[in-house]
């Protein structure tokens, strides 16, 4: 291991310090955030934060994922403020600390997926980060699609986006594929109030034994305890019109590859069982053809929260990011 690479490495937080640090400096950190409300197109409220030092000249805005929230990532911010980055985030629609859009407050929801790509547009406005030397976007899983999207349909003023396993695709059964789309459309269409999607139910938290999501047993269960803390953080399964509206954007961010200008790196959790895999590779495949500035990384082994993952795969997550943004 190289030394630079072995510098980097050794200021992210490691499993053996992280009961330490997420109670100790990352708490720290967390404090001094600031953090607001702003008004989304239809006047619902996007919850924001961001965390800065008069130090710091790049910036980086980080995109999460589904049933996500800021609070979630605070061992991410803390490891991206120590490496001289401004921290800037905010909640989705529907969860988190932004509004909830049903009575259910707690299924997957959204009316049209490009409310995401809106919202994103209207935070980076209000974050105006112009004065910053470099710029840079991090999404993860549902966030990944919608910086894609984003990316596709605006003049964007980044240097540089990575993406964490991100949705282009959906892990269904092979039965379902085919189908997916039409049918989510359809039960939407047949159950006018918001119904979760087959297969899909309210917040639980999942064992982890077996969970999808992370290997790594501190972390998980450290975002499991922060949920149970904080109830009102939680988001359970995906309703019908979510699936229907998910699968459409996953289809339009393989359709629309030749619009992404800005340079690109995907992340692929080489064990994912939450996004399509395969919908990665041909992405990438595409993009490739029209775009010089791509870069794609298999974390092999990996689970899909890349960035919740055990210190070998968070690591190299981590690693390949900041390489690729300080190319840019």
């Amino acid at each position: 291991m190289n030394d630079s690479r072995s510098h980097i490495i050794s200021s992210y937080t490691q499993e053996s310090d992280f009961e330490q640090a997420i109670n100790g400096n990352i708490a720290e950190l967390w404090r001094t955030r600031e953090e607001g409300y702003l008004k989304a197109f239809d006047k619902r409220s996007l919850y924001w934060m961001k965390l800065t030092s008069p130090e710091h000249n790049k910036a980086i805005l980080v995109v999460n994922g589904r049933i996500e929230c800021c609070s979630k990532y605070q061992e991410l911010f803390y490891d991206l403020f120590q490496q001289g980055y401004d921290v800037y985030s905010y909640d989705h629609r529907g969860q988190g600390l932004s509004d909830r859009l049903i009575e259910d407050k707690q299924m997957g929801y959204v009316d049209e997926f490009d409310d995401y790509i809106k919202d994103l547009e209207q935070v980076v406005s209000h974050f105006d980060l112009s004065s910053y030397a470099k710029r840079f976007m991090l999404g993860h899983s549902m966030g990944g699609n919608i910086v894609t999207r984003y990316l596709q349909t605006h003049d964007a003023t980044f240097d540089a986006v990575a993406l964490s396993a991100p949705m282009f695709g959906v892990n269904l059964p092979w039965h379902l594929k085919p189908v997916a789309t039409l049918l989510g459309q359809l039960l939407t269409a047949v159950y006018p109030k918001p119904t979760f999607a087959p297969g899909q139910v309210a917040y639980f938290p999942k064992p982890f034994e077996g969970n999808f999501l992370s290997q790594s047993d501190v972390r998980y269960h450290w975002f499991r305890g922060w949920y149970e803390q904080n109830p009102e953080l939680k988001i359970g399964g995906a309703s019908t019109r979510w699936v229907w509206q998910g699968l459409m954007a996953c289809k339009q961010c393989y359709q629309m590859t030749r619009q992404i200008k800005v340079p690109l790196l995907v992340m692929q959790a080489g064990d994912d069982q939450i996004v399509a895999n395969q919908a990665q590779v041909q992405f990438m495949k595409k993009l490739a053809k029209t775009h010089t500035q791509c870069a794609f990384k298999i974390i092999h082994e990996a689970k899909h929260e890349l960035l919740f993952e055990k210190d070998e795969y968070r690591n190299q997550a981590l690693d390949a990011t900041l390489t690729f943004f300080n190319q840019y």
